[in-house]
């Protein structure tokens, strides 16, 4: 079954990764609703997704480098700075309301462990 989700993850479709992993297509169809395979399959898909989103955020510095080179320089089309410079503000709203959704919840959150401790 690993080498099953392994295949799932890399191949086209369900037809070639049941070849890659040497079984039939009805076989993997079967597995495929098995809660306990569908959940190793979701983990698999989950941990093959956080290592790439990983691989981005390495590049994170380069990326905002880039974007405010591009923001600044006078030689770059108008439309592109526009763009650049918006993009540049999306990303500081977001950073800014993330960070009030998380002091809310640590509020929530104090609130509801006094309230425990209370009973």
């Amino acid at each position: 079954m690993e080498d099953a989700i392994a295949a799932l993850l890399t191949q086209r479709n369900v037809d070639e990764a049941a070849r890659a992993a040497g079984i039939g297509t009805r076989t993997l169809l079967r597995w495929l609703q098995l809660p306990e395979f569908q959940k190793a399959f979701r983990d698999a898909k989950r941990a093959a997704f956080s290592q790439s989103i990983a691989r981005l955020q390495q590049g994170a510095s380069a990326a905002a480098t880039t974007l405010l080179k591009t923001m600044i320089d006078p030689d770059t089309p108008a439309s592109v700075r526009v763009r650049a410079a918006e993009c540049v503000m999306n990303q500081g709203t977001k950073a800014i309301e993330i960070e009030d959704i998380l002091v809310r919840l640590a509020a929530l959150e104090a609130a509801s462990a006094s309230g425990e401790q209370r009973r």
